[in-house]
């Protein structure tokens, strides 16, 4: 199967689309859905947003620890990225700029989110990673490299994480956070000194607050 999640199911909360002032794709963690992770949208409980929740195949979006060699967590790895893709492009397809498209996830959805900013760059409305991070071995992360600056034109991302976190080290959190300033973002990261593998209302509150932002723009 060389795209296993090209055919899941994405659900919709929110505003419609053809009235929104933003749209939040919004991606689930390892063993979760697409209807756990919708359960933001009341939490953020912002009028004028429009929420798509892509569902993982076997409601995993890669196999492996996100630290893994890339090619060990294909073809998986690059069917999600594909699909946020897809969801993406459906929202602009519809009359959204990528301006006002916020990526968001936790855990594996939050390194998924992470991942497809960096490398589909542009002007997004955000990037909401609740306990995440680039993905691939340490010492792998290339995206700097060739950065300029500008690749994401001062697009708002929020990292936060506990520390430690069983799955996500804060260290690579910093990593990523270098990398996204590198292409020009402009970075928020919140570490949470013993914090369990969760969302927290405060991370909940901050997630908001770059929504509402966005909104204005």
């Amino acid at each position: 199967m060389t795209n296993p999640h090209g055919s899941g199911a994405v659900l919709h909360s929110g505003a419609p689309l053809r009235e929104a002032k933003l749209a939040v794709v919004l991606l689930h963690g390892r063993g979760g859905s697409a209807q756990d992770i919708l359960g933001l949208s009341s939490a953020f409980n912002l009028p004028g947003v429009a929420y798509f929740a892509p569902q993982a195949a076997g409601h995993t979006w890669y196999p492996l620890s996100f630290l893994s060699p890339r090619e060990a967590n294909e073809p998986y790895l690059s069917s999600a990225l594909a699909k946020v893709e897809s969801v993406v492009n459906s929202i602009e397809q519809a009359g959204v700029e990528r301006s006002h498209i916020v990526i968001a996830g936790f855990s594996q959805g939050a390194c998924l989110s992470t991942e497809f900013v960096a490398s589909h760059p542009a002007r997004y409305g955000g990037l909401i990673a609740f306990t995440g991070g680039l993905i691939g071995p340490p010492g792998s992360l290339q995206f700097a490299e060739a950065a300029t600056g500008t690749e994401l034109a001062n697009t708002p991302a929020l990292l936060c994480s506990g520390d430690p976190d069983p799955h996500v080290p804060w260290q690579r959190v910093e990593e990523s956070a270098s990398v996204l300033r590198a292409m020009g973002a402009s970075v928020t990261t919140k570490r949470y000194p013993g914090r369990p593998h969760t969302i927290t209302a405060e991370e909940v509150a901050l997630g908001r607050v770059l929504l509402a932002e966005a909104m204005k723009r």
